[in-house]
């Protein structure tokens, strides 16, 4: 969901990737112009712009310029989101394979547990069956042998803040990649394929549980506005509902909209005003809403069954041979943390712990903290799987934590499913930033992650923006904290913005 927060995780070797450890992280200056700018300027936009609030400028630093990408990562980047798309199509098809029993039961058994029957019934009809989330923001670690998928994010935060970031270093010169209004561009190309030649009328509804986003989203619908769009950012409370479609209460006036843009996460819909009237208007046609209703696209454990052995055929026949090779690449080992015993003959796949198979998780419990470099995190549909609410360090904790970490995701199993994920520490960058209180350009080391925004048109991934987000080197959880620096990226050897 909303949240720049994530974990650093282990790459495959053999990454598409191959990282340059020495690089530096957006440093090396390529126009004297922003290392004279006074940050003065730079907190001035960002309050405006609604991203910082006056008294408190100091919720995350502001870097001296974008983070500078190698040509090989731009390449990747611009390729990463067709491979992602094709992934997307493909975790569809093996849900909906899985309810006519043509891939095994337990597939889509796995995403339904702890989800309402209504929702499910709801992202199952054939209305929506084809419908995939039409914005897709991978989060990725840059590691010393190559980059790291840590997690996708349909309903993604940072979108406002990326494009007002992109353009506000561009009007002071940077080079911003691939283009400082890429965001805007993207997210409104997203939206005309959504409607299909509909009128451009959008309500991006923003729930209670995303409020700290919605500066930003607020931000993007004023951009809309710039484009000729009918663009309102609204709380579920403003929705007005009629037979003849749904409008929303904004400045004092009813404003009939044709699509809505989901700002809220399914788990919380028993919390969002006007929700089931959204819902309503949605199955008669009268609506769009984007992302659509289907909870097993936003669960974490997917990454686990692109590991799955008993699945190799299924991803084999639905994906072709490059986006394999990327998946593969790029996707960290990682478990379903299902405590239902095994077989005697059995063992949990590619699983080891002291060098021997593991068949109970308990095991795990006793592992040393050199042995526990994995991650736990929650797989979907909780208030605790997005952000770094859910995320536990294996070696960042004492044994006795680790070992109540590991048993309550086993013992919540049957209500919420968590992952185990192997981790591997971010390569160290370097980066400068704007002291908030002096001004002056301070140093830092640090681990960034790297989140592409890629918006979906027919049948198009296309690439809007990329946001660093570098924390301290002693930091395990990566992610928009108050000491780390946030910055959209630009491509070495770049000379001028766009």
């Amino acid at each position: 969901m909303p949240g720049p927060l994530h974990t650093s995780s282990t790459p495959n070797p053999g990454s598409v990737i191959s990282s340059q450890p020495d690089q530096s992280g957006g440093c090396s200056p390529w126009n004297s112009l922003i290392s004279d700018t006074p940050y003065s300027i730079f907190r001035d936009t960002l309050i405006k712009d609604g991203l910082f609030v006056f008294g408190q400028e100091d919720l995350w630093r502001v870097a001296c310029r974008p983070f500078t990408l190698s040509r090989e990562e731009a390449r990747f980047f611009e390729q990463l989101g067709q491979h992602l798309l094709g992934f997307y199509q493909a975790l569809n098809r093996l849900y909906l394979d899985s309810l006519k029993g043509i891939q095994p039961k337990w597939v889509h058994e796995y995403f339904d547990i702890g989800k309402p029957d209504d929702l499910l019934a709801i992202g199952r009809m054939n209305r929506f069956k084809h419908q995939l989330p039409c914005v897709i923001r991978p989060d990725l670690i840059p590691t010393n042998s190559g980059m790291a998928l840590t997690e996708l994010d349909s309903v993604p935060g940072g979108i406002g803040l990326t494009g007002s970031l992109s353009q506000m270093y561009a009007q002071q010169g940077a080079p911003v990649w691939p283009q400082s209004d890429g965001l805007i561009q993207g997210f409104a190309h997203m939206l005309r394929g959504v409607l299909q030649g509909q009128s451009p009328r959008v309500a991006i509804v923003v729930s209670d549980e995303a409020e700290a986003y919605r500066p930003e989203m607020q931000w993007v619908a004023t951009q809309l506005q710039r484009e000729g769009w009918e663009a309102y950012c609204v709380h579920p409370r403003d929705i007005r509902f009629t037979e003849e479609g749904l409008l929303v209460h904004h400045g004092g006036q009813d404003h009939p909209v044709s699509v809505i843009y989901r700002f809220y996460e399914l788990f919380d819909l028993k919390n969002i005003p006007k929700g089931e009237l959204i819902l309503y208007s949605a199955k008669k046609g009268r609506v769009v809403v984007t992302p659509p209703y289907k909870p097993w696209m936003e669960e974490k454990l997917a990454l686990a069954l692109f590991h799955h052995p008993m699945l190799e055929g299924f991803w084999e026949q639905a994906l072709n041979p490059e986006t394999i090779e990327c998946l593969r690449a790029l996707i960290p080992e990682t478990w379903i943390l299902d405590p239902r015993p095994l077989p005697p003959s059995a063992v949990i796949p590619g699983l080891r712990h002291g060098n021997r198979a593991v068949s109970d998780w308990q095991w795990l419990g006793e592992a040393t903290q050199k042995e526990r470099q994995y991650v736990i995190k929650v797989s979907g549909f909780s208030e605790q799987a997005w952000g770094s609410r859910g995320v536990s360090i294996g070696h960042d904790m004492s044994q006795a934590q680790w070992k109540e970490t590991l048993t309550h995701a086993l013992d919540m199993f049957e209500v919420s499913p968590s992952i185990l994920q192997s981790f591997h520490k971010g390569r160290l960058v370097m980066i400068e930033y704007y002291d908030h209180v002096s001004g002056a350009v301070v140093s830092m080391e640090g681990r960034a992650r790297l989140s592409p925004y890629y918006f979906v048109n027919e049948g198009q991934a296309e690439l809007g923006g990329v946001l660093a987000t570098i924390c301290p080197k002693d930091k395990k959880i990566i992610h928009g904290m108050r000491d780390a620096v946030l910055a959209p990226c630009s491509v070495s050897g770049n000379q001028a913005g766009t």
